[in-house]
């Protein structure tokens, strides 16, 4: 196409650059990509399985991602297309997305409010209890407790430790088993033998919750989830300079 002046140029080239512009902006705009997925239909709306406000549906075991931090879900993301997380429902939904929209959801989902922790009661829990190993650990087993990473209320600590108060039990649960697969089982008089199960999920700091998972046993791995999903919002305002309520 021949065009004699800059002014026609731009009459007949401008209105194409502006939709090429907005066309870009909306596959990159995270509100847009949870309310109706990515430019790849593959990447379908996160409000699906994460609920309209993002926190998630919790007796389905779809997690919060409201007020999580953008590094930590953006590495999630990345993970799962790495195969680093190993699930059916988000890996090809997390392989679809674009670097652009990963960040960008991730920064969407991260400017949404926290989770806050209402206060909970002073006291000393039952020993061998969830509330026990979550705060105070089992250290025969070198398990610490989960507040020594996670944050006093499991409320968070750096992108690397994502909050745990405010997520669902059996997210957390089943996040605790994918950690730690399973060993195998001999075969045993009529009991027939069990292969062992390869962790799912291996994507943690130093595999340091690779070790917790497979040091805690079935009936732990329940009761600290249920310990951490019966933490409910609070109110209070957050105080991001000393990681705790004020």
């Amino acid at each position: 196409m021949h065009v004699s002046s800059p002014s026609k140029w731009f009459r007949h080239v401008g209105p194409l650059l502006l939709l090429t512009s907005l066309a870009s902006h909306a596959a990159t705009d995270g509100e847009s990509i949870m309310q109706k997925g990515g430019a790849n239909p593959a990447a379908m709306p996160c409000i699906s399985c994460h609920a309209p406000d993002g926190k998630g549906m919790a007796a389905a075991g779809f997690p919060r991602l409201a007020g999580l931090p953008a590094a930590y879900i953006a590495k999630q993301l990345h993970d799962f297309k790495a195969g680093l997380r190993l699930n059916p429902v988000m890996q090809p939904i997390a392989s679809a997305l674009t670097a652009e929209e990963v960040d960008a959801v991730a920064a969407a989902y991260a400017a949404r409010p926290r989770v806050n922790v209402a206060p909970q009661p002073v006291g000393t829990p039952a020993e061998g209890s969830g509330a026990w190993i979550a705060l105070r650990g089992a250290w025969d087993r070198s398990i610490p407790e989960c507040t020594l990473c996670h944050g006093p209320s499991g409320i968070g600590m750096d992108p690397s430790f994502p909050p745990l108060a405010g997520q669902g039990a059996v997210y957390l649960e089943n996040q605790l088993k994918a950690w730690a697969g399973a060993p195998a089982v001999k075969a045993k008089g009529k009991t027939k033998a069990v292969a062992a199960v390869a962790p799912t999920r291996r994507n943690d700091p130093n595999g340091l919750m690779q070790h917790i998972a497979a040091s805690l046993t079935a009936t732990e791995m329940k009761a600290v989830a249920e310990y951490f999903g019966s933490l409910g919002d609070s109110s209070e305002p957050f105080d991001d300079t000393q990681h705790r309520l004020r």
